[in-house]
């Protein structure tokens, strides 16, 4: 699929980097635009793209701009150990980046099988990369980190405890979709006993942090149509869930 290059105001706006930043990747040699128009204006073509998205999960992996540029600079370097490396780091925050994870796998599928993936994949990629970090601070990620290497120096096998938690997940979204549909009041007491188990849920996420939990929230009231679509959820069996989280607060003293 042919792929039109991007002015950097388009590319920011897509990608939710700022026109700033792009222009400081381009002045340290991070990242090069490999057009200009004839007025000067920076184009970013599909090699470029393929560039920031390796960019972006160095730099989740905790990376240096320095160590970066002179990484992907290196002779025999490999765009597939970058996606390799974040899929492991993505895996240990568990259901809050499981389309994020999903999505960089589905590239290092790609670069496997034919040594190339399309520039939308990576815009699209770049776009959840950044959405998600939007919403928590740094600190805030690095407990994400320390927490999932807390669990991991445990024993606990990270890829399968986010496989339990979707599951988790999944299975609740299911139950609330049959109360949904039979009309059930989101106060009802079957219905709250859904909301315990959400809570549960989100404290594995948070850690029982209010203020990431809040974040959370935001994330899910500001984005929650695109955050449906790209998890594959009912917005129906959401706005349910809302109501469900609401009448649990008003019981509260």
């Amino acid at each position: 699929m042919s792929f039109e290059a991007l002015k950097v105001g388009e590319l920011a706006r897509r990608t939710r980097l700022t026109i700033r930043t792009l222009h400081h990747y381009d002045e340290i040699g991070l990242l090069r635009p490999s057009l200009h128009t004839e007025s000067g204006h920076r184009l970013y073509t599909a090699g470029d793209m393929a560039r920031l998205q390796q960019v972006l999960s160095l730099r989740q992996l905790g990376f240096s701009l320095e160590e970066i540029r002179d990484c992907l600079d290196r002779p025999g370097f490999s765009p597939l150990e970058v996606i390799r490396l974040h899929v492991a780091r993505l895996r240990e925050q568990i259901e809050l980046q499981r389309g994020l994870c999903e999505r960089l796998e589905a590239i290092a599928d790609g670069l496997r099988a034919a040594g190339e993936v399309s520039a939308e994949d990576f815009v699209q990629t770049i776009e959840r990369m950044t959405m998600i970090e939007s919403y928590y601070t740094p600190e805030q990620m690095e407990s994400f980190r320390k927490r999932s290497a807390e669990v991991a120096a445990a024993g606990v096998d990270l890829a399968q405890q986010a496989q339990e938690g979707t599951a988790a997940w999944n299975e609740l979204l299911a139950q609330l979709k049959v109360e949904m549909e039979k009309g059930t009041d989101p106060a009802d007491p079957k219905v709250q006993a859904l909301e315990k188990r959400r809570q549960a849920l989100v404290n594995l996420v948070s850690g029982g942090d209010k203020a990431i939990e809040e974040n959370l929230e935001r994330m899910w009231k500001e984005q929650g149509d695109k955050l449906c679509a790209q998890f594959g959820i009912d917005p129906k069996v959401m706005a349910y869930l809302g109501k469900m989280v609401e009448a649990a607060r008003q019981k509260r003293p």
